[in-house]
């Protein structure tokens, strides 16, 4: 008996494991026409918040980002863009667009009974290797 238990929970894990990562193509770079400002939200994939997907929206596109994955948001240059991700509690930033690129690294901190987003803006040298081993998710 204990040896089909911890077989069964080996099974588990490893279904958790593998099953909540964004599987698609890997990193490539957004094309966007000139004069827009690009938005790169990633998540590396951590574990301990692999089942959490919430909507990341910036201007008035969303995407639900899973962990190991990215969305390219191109927005128009020039305007304010609000970024935000939500659950129980809600973290913003605001952006005044220029024709350039933006990382921002979706990350988790815990509260009593669930995760709590953050988009932590990321320098373009650090954002380069870390958004390299995330995926898009594909349709």
């Amino acid at each position: 008996m204990n040896r089909r238990f911890a077989i069964s929970l080996i099974y588990i894990a490893i279904t958790f494991a593998l099953g909540c990562a964004v599987q698609g193509r890997p990193f490539e770079k957004a094309t966007s026409p000139p004069n827009n400002a690009t938005i790169y939200v990633y998540r590396p994939y951590r574990f301990e918040s692999s089942l959490l997907k919430p909507p990341v929206t910036c201007g008035d596109q969303s995407a639900s980002i899973g962990p190991g994955g990215y969305h390219a948001y191109v927005v128009p240059a020039g305007q304010t863009v609000q970024c935000s991700v939500q659950t129980e509690t809600i973290d913003q930033v605001e952006i005044h667009a220029e024709p350039r690129v933006y990382y921002f690294n979706e990350d988790f901190g815990w509260g009593r009974l669930l995760g709590h987003p953050h988009l932590n803006p990321i320098d373009a040298d650090e954002a380069q290797t870390e958004i390299q081993k995330c995926c898009v998710l594909e349709n």
